[in-house]
């Protein structure tokens, strides 16, 4: 019998996300960006609590675009601390904003998406997994990435965080193998612009 990977639960905004976001590929770096940033705003917190004030966050961070965010500062940060939409603490907010300049960094190097999708060659990691206790908080990879985005400036970046964002972009396909949608995730077509793997 096909059933969603439990975590999912019966909130339909959950359910939602598990059936058309989580897991599938992500290759604009902006966006790749965001999700980097609303799972280390989670840290702490469930995950949900986070998909609820999603909508406020991307009104309050201005679409995450951080080429803007890049330049703000202590008014900002202080802004945002009265911003009831979100979750205000001070260290992800400062973390955000860092965040954003070290994006600023590795896109004008060689584009953020390249920079992330060459850790699994361009092309997601087929898990196979039968139960959610199977399924690693962390791995080696995400251990490797964490450390070169903190060396690149990054912060809330840990492999805890980068594995559960390697999950919802799908440079992993973690969905269960009773999961409903773990063959249409893994028979999604590789995205042209990495063809070449360069």
């Amino acid at each position: 019998m096909s059933e969603r990977c439990g975590w999912a639960g019966q909130d339909q905004i959950y359910l939602d996300y598990h059936d058309t976001e989580w897991g599938v590929p992500e290759y604009n770096s902006r966006a790749l960006w965001e999700k980097l940033i609303l799972d280390g705003f989670q840290a702490g917190l469930s995950w949900i609590t986070i998909l609820k004030k999603r909508d406020n966050f991307r009104h309050a961070f201005h679409g995450f675009d951080p080429t803007v965010i890049a330049s703000w500062g202590e008014a900002d940060v202080a802004r945002l601390l009265d911003d009831a939409g979100i979750v205000r603490h001070r260290g992800k907010i400062e973390a955000t904003i860092a965040n954003a300049r070290a994006w600023c960094e590795i896109e004008a190097r060689d584009g953020f998406d390249m920079f992330l999708w060459r850790y699994v060659d361009f092309h997601p990691v087929q898990n196979h997994w039968t139960t959610q206790a199977d399924v690693p908080a962390q791995t080696a990879l995400s251990r490797q990435i964490s450390r070169d985005l903190k060396k690149a400036g990054f912060k809330f970046c840990g492999p805890t965080i980068v594995y559960a964002f390697m999950q919802a972009v799908g440079m992993v396909n973690d969905h269960l193998l009773t999961c409903p949608s773990h063959a249409p995730v893994a028979g999604l077509p590789p995205n042209p612009l990495f063809a070449t793997g360069s």
